[in-house]
């Protein structure tokens, strides 16, 4: 019964898990998306950026696109692919562009938490050596005590020897 319990806590914090991922990808993705129409709206007014940075991912995704396609249907590659119209290109640009914002907030919330939680578990993994630091010096301390303790006890059962002597030892074993 033990088990099943710990299968079903499991199991709930699995979905739990999955469930904050989803949440947290939803507030990436609301976060960024104003920063990302930000990035589409300065590439449609800029023209440099726009023709250097918005235009040609967006010919080289439509290339590929086309080629992939074509090779899908088995009719082989295109020889010549027509360009996307700078209209086109710029909205298919920036919304890639719009869609890499968004993926590299993600990674980047994604990165600090794993590095939250490797400082998180570093901490805890110090914490752990410093408590066996601490025990293994406390068991020094006590093998040292014992080993004195034990040397004590030899000395005095050496006193105790030497107080009784023979004699000593048969007039007692006839009181008894």
């Amino acid at each position: 019964q033990l088990c099943r319990l710990s299968t079903k806590c499991d199991l709930f914090c699995c979905n739990v898990s999955i469930s904050l991922m989803k949440l947290g990808y939803l507030v990436v993705k609301q976060v960024s998306k104003p920063i990302s129409n930000y990035i589409k709206r300065k590439a449609k007014s800029t023209p440099v950026f726009r023709k250097y940075v918005c235009m040609p991912p967006a010919q080289i995704y439509h290339w590929l696109e086309v080629n992939f396609r074509l090779r899908l249907l088995g009719l082989g590659s295109a020889k010549n692919v027509d360009k996307l119209s700078e209209k086109d290109a710029i909205e298919l640009g920036g919304e890639m562009l719009g869609e890499f914002v968004v993926f590299s907030m993600a990674v980047l919330v994604l990165l600090a938490e794993y590095q939250r939680g490797s400082r998180k578990e570093a901490a805890k993994e110090e914490k752990l050596k410093e408590e066996h630091s601490r025990i293994t010096g406390n068991l020094k301390k006590l093998e040292t005590i014992t080993e004195i303790q034990e040397a004590q006890i030899r000395d005095l059962q050496c006193r105790l020897d030497g107080l009784f002597t023979e004699k000593d030892v048969k007039q007692l074993g006839k009181i008894k």
